[in-house]
């Protein structure tokens, strides 16, 4: 009998370890949401940035037994990590419907370039590309320590520069650039506003996405089958699936104030695209040192060595690992296991026949087996 109290005294015991533990992570998980929201994180000077990071690091490194113990006991449910606004669903916490409402209703205006994408596929990249044709390659965000998201909204997101204290960018041609993930059925669209859209391999962009979800739930990452599931889906995938956000675009790919270019001609070469850009935006001519600078200031190496400057998402108590690039490659899909990778291009090669986008020219490696 004295075993048995002695045994539920202990068991008592860990549970109230639990209930604390537990309640000290929920605390610090509302902590890091509210001190990330608008420009609560991104509008901090360098230092501030710091700072904040090395307390995350210090809460993680005590609350890390309960983090390993959640871990092994749950795994990210795609159908409960979502927010779902007329039949698109977004992250929650990153979104909410309020922002999703809000996104949707804006007008847009003249100054405004909007760098669209799905998911994974080379926002953050061409957001600073276009930031730096704004500013003919003398852009200074490494040299003042701004963050992009300090000076590039994320129209759908809860955590960047709010659009109504967001300022236009550049001189020649002052604008705005909007990032956003936006399907074309609930972005803002006007005829005056311009929208560059970023097409890349659907398998990469899948591997890409996983990478994505590792590094911000560590341990709690589901299994690859899951991700297969979410990625495939037109009711769980973040923003719609690749498929459905492409061919929607792809539509619009036409217009004057739409320009459609791919992930990989960037890695190809990106001073083509950086001149491909300029022309879009009507701004004057770049000399060939002004796109040597833009090369360079938007290359790999560049935004990894100064990835504080450029960081896609706030940092958390669960994130393992804040690089910007994982890999920084054109062909990440030849990291997917075959059998997946195989039956994700036979989906996309399904899903994409009634559309005219070139998929066997552009990525001749995505059929059916």
């Amino acid at each position: 009998m004295t075993l048995l109290w002695w045994i539920l005294g202990a068991l008592g015991a860990l549970f109230v370890v639990y209930v604390v533990y537990g309640t000290w992570l929920a605390m610090v998980l509302k902590w890091e949401d509210e001190q990330s929201v608008g420009l609560a994180y991104y509008g901090l000077p360098p230092e501030g940035r710091a700072a904040f990071k090395a307390k995350l690091r210090q809460h993680a490194q005590r609350l890390a037994p309960i983090i390993r113990l959640n871990s092994k006991l749950a795994k990210v449910d795609f159908s409960r990590a979502r927010i779902q606004y007329k039949g698109v669903s977004g992250p929650s916490g990153s979104c909410s419907v309020e922002s999703f409402t809000a996104a949707a209703a804006y007008t847009p205006r003249p100054e405004d370039v909007f760098v669209v994408t799905q998911m994974k596929c080379g926002t953050t990249w061409m957001q600073h590309v276009v930031y730096e044709v704004l500013h003919r390659g003398n852009g200074d965000i490494v040299a003042t320590g701004k963050a992009m998201y300090a000076l590039s909204p994320w129209i759908e997101g809860r955590k960047s520069v709010p659009m109504a204290e967001s300022r236009p960018l550049g001189t020649e041609r002052p604008s705005r650039i909007i990032k956003t993930h936006l399907p074309v059925a609930l972005c803002p669209f006007s005829a005056a506003a311009k929208y560059i859209y970023v097409a890349r391999h659907p398998v990469s962009c899948f591997a890409s996405c996983i990478d994505f979800v590792d590094t911000n739930v560590g341990g709690m990452s589901p299994e690859l089958s899951a991700f297969e599931q979410w990625f495939t889906s037109p009711d769980l995938m973040w923003w719609g699936t690749w498929t459905d956000h492409v061919k929607g675009w792809w539509v619009r790919r036409n217009e004057p104030n739409v320009l459609f270019v791919y992930f990989e001609d960037m890695k190809k070469d990106l001073a083509s695209v950086v001149r491909q850009v300029a022309t879009f935006l009507g701004v004057q001519p770049l000399s060939d040192a002004e796109v040597a600078s833009i090369v360079h200031k938007c290359g790999f190496a560049y935004m990894q060595e100064h990835q504080d400057n450029f960081e896609m998402h706030p940092p958390h108590i669960l994130q393992t690992n804040a690089e910007l690039f994982v890999a920084g490659t054109a062909d990440r899909y030849k990291n997917v296991p075959a059998d997946i990778r195989q039956r994700v291009a036979a989906w996309v090669v399904r899903e994409m026949a009634p559309s005219d986008f070139p998929l066997k020219e552009r990525y001749p490696d995505v059929k059916a087996e």
